[in-house]
């Protein structure tokens, strides 16, 4: 039997849209499927999809998702309805919400912290590089 994957982005079969590590976003984004950022986002987002933010990525706003993976910067705050990974090299400044929140030993998390499940925070130690190209 193979072991669950911890990365809930691994196996989707749709392409995912993507905003580069030298790209600068103003404004507000929706939309469904996944996003992958890189670059820099300012304004809100509502996004129907999942969310995964490399370590160079940073959002200022607040953003909405369906599931997210976080190992760059937010100043706003975040509400996930599903599962929530903040990586180690994560700083997020502002109000986090999600059904459960997996947090990476050395991730800060300047705002309150709210699981929507009840379900304690689970703390795990990183093992993935995040500073890699391939990390997200």
């Amino acid at each position: 039997m193979s072991q669950p994957k911890r990365r809930f982005f691994e196996g989707s079969g749709a392409t995912p849209t993507v905003i580069g590590a030298e790209s600068v976003i103003i404004g507000n984004i929706r939309g469904t499927g996944d996003f992958v950022v890189y670059g820099v986002v300012h304004g809100d987002g509502e996004l129907q999809g999942g969310l995964n933010m490399a370590a160079t990525a940073s959002w200022h706003g607040f953003i909405e998702a369906h599931q997210a993976i976080v190992a760059g910067r937010i100043t706003g705050g975040l509400t996930v309805k599903d599962n929530l990974e903040i990586g180690y090299t994560a700083v997020i400044r502002g109000r986090v919400s999600a059904r459960t929140i997996a947090i990476a030993k050395g991730a800060i998390v300047d705002g309150e912290i709210h699981t929507t499940s009840g379900a304690p925070l689970r703390e795990f130690e990183e093992k993935r590089d995040f500073n890699a190209k391939e990390a997200v």
